[in-house]
């Protein structure tokens, strides 16, 4: 099929875009600076996986940025929010409209900044320009980072000061309904502190369309970040998501993804380990049907001396589907006692499904531990006889191996309302 490549968007278009939405000037240019961008640019080139023939560029934008009302957000999205209390840390938003915001006192009391980007911008400007696009992405990497400036339409901006301790996660729902999300996240923890977040992408839209996703984390000296996500957009939509973090010395950031789309999908998660003893746990887990394809990429890249960084990544291949999973761990020179491990493992359930796990190395420096283990194939034929000999079916004990397969990420997933949703996932998936 072919695709019409050209962008639909003009410079008038992005700066009524913006002067509606009352940005600072120094947004409106990064925007038109971005958008002269998207023509030069190349596609980003995920390896074995060509992406020149997918949907990027053709979808509604929307200018109203009305706030959505709640009452009238899908039924999947309302049970994902939860019953609203004064207690609840949380974000919804309906094609980058905010139809829910709310902070608890408590956290707002310690001096955290937890809200949507539009807002963000208006109150907190200063402090959106100095990490919005930093350390983590360039503008210029690649025309859909290119053009996800241009468009950005959605996102959450966090931001937790030196010596603060979030004890409750902060949540985020953003719902893809009608037109194109352009979602960009920021999560910044100071020196010595520590937050959760957890965000849902969900959405079924009648037309094709398009979720272009960048997220930025930046965690201090001894800071703790914990990211969770469950992406689970239909397959009428083709998405982009790029999720990076920036690590201090002693810091650590985990990762835990739930990548559930029934699209086409292009995965990119990067964590560069630049302090000393900084650390990085990253999981990934994801159920690919149907005729879709999808390219994962985990990269942990050590700069700090005595920095851990561990990748796992479990995928389930149904049907006509077909996933590259690439693991990827450099350390750099001068990054002297760091360890990195990685483990990549593809279950294929048909003769068509089709999984291909790349796990790469890249050593600049001899006193290191660095190993990597990979695996393609059948589900264990000893597991299911083992199930199957104490009465379970064959269907049901298949079932419980693909749960048990996922569980790395399901489990530490701390808000128990985006849990049992990923699990109801993972039951319509896996049926």
């Amino acid at each position: 099929m072919s695709v019409e490549t050209k962008l639909a968007f003009d410079q008038e278009y992005v700066k009524q875009f913006s002067t509606g939405r009352g940005e600072p000037e120094w947004l409106l240019n990064f925007r038109l600076k971005a958008l002269e961008l998207v023509d030069k640019l190349d596609l980003p080139k995920p390896d074995k996986t060509k992406i020149d023939k997918w949907n990027f560029t053709q979808f509604a934008h929307l200018q109203d940025v009305t706030a959505s009302s709640f009452d009238e957000l899908d039924d999947e999205v309302k049970a994902l929010a939860g019953e609203a209390t004064n207690e609840q840390n949380i974000v919804v938003q309906k094609d980058g409209a905010t139809a829910r915001l709310q902070l608890s006192e408590a956290v707002k009391q310690q001096g955290v900044i937890f809200t949507d980007l539009a807002t963000a911008l208006k109150e907190h400007g200063q402090l959106v320009e100095k990490y919005f696009m930093g350390d983590a992405v360039n503008v210029d990497e690649n025309r859909l980072v290119a053009l996800h400036v241009a468009l950005m339409n959605g996102g959450t901006f966090i931001y937790v000061p030196k010596n603060t301790e979030v004890t409750v996660p902060l949540q985020a729902v953003y719902n893809v309904s009608e037109a194109a999300l352009f979602n960009h996240v920021i999560v910044v923890a100071e020196d010595n502190s520590s937050v959760t977040y957890v965000e849902n992408y969900v959405g079924s839209p009648k037309e094709e369309t398009v979720a272009n996703i960048v997220a930025e984390v930046y965690a201090g000296a001894g800071a703790r970040v914990s990211f969770g996500a469950v992406d689970n957009l239909s397959e009428n939509v083709t998405t982009y998501v790029v999720r990076r973090a920036h690590v201090g010395r002693d810091a650590r950031v985990d990762w835990a993804l739930g990548q559930m789309n029934d699209g086409n999908t292009v995965s990119e998660n990067t964590t560069h380990l630049i302090g000393e003893g900084s650390y990085a746990d990253t999981k990934t887990v994801t159920i690919g049907r149907g005729t879709q394809k999808q390219n994962f990429t985990t990269q942990v890249f050590h700069h700090g001396k005595h920095s851990e960084g561990y990748i796992l990544k479990h995928g389930v291949m149904r049907e006509e589907a077909t996933a590259i999973f690439n693991g990827i761990t450099k350390i750099e020179h001068g990054a002297s006692k760091s360890n990195g491990e990685q483990t990549e493992r593809v279950l294929m359930l048909s003769e068509k499904a089709r999984g291909d796990a790349n796990p790469i190395l890249l050593i600049d420096e001899d006193d290191v531990t660095a190993g990597h283990a990979a695996s393609v194939g059948r589900i264990d034929p000893l597991q299911m006889f083992y199930l199957m000999s104490r009465g379970i079916t064959q269907k049901e004990a298949e079932r419980l191996i693909i749960h048990g397969f996922l569980a790395p990420v399901v489990n530490q997933l701390p808000v128990e309302s985006v849990k049992e949703r990923f699990t109801e996932v993972i039951e319509r998936k896996v049926k």
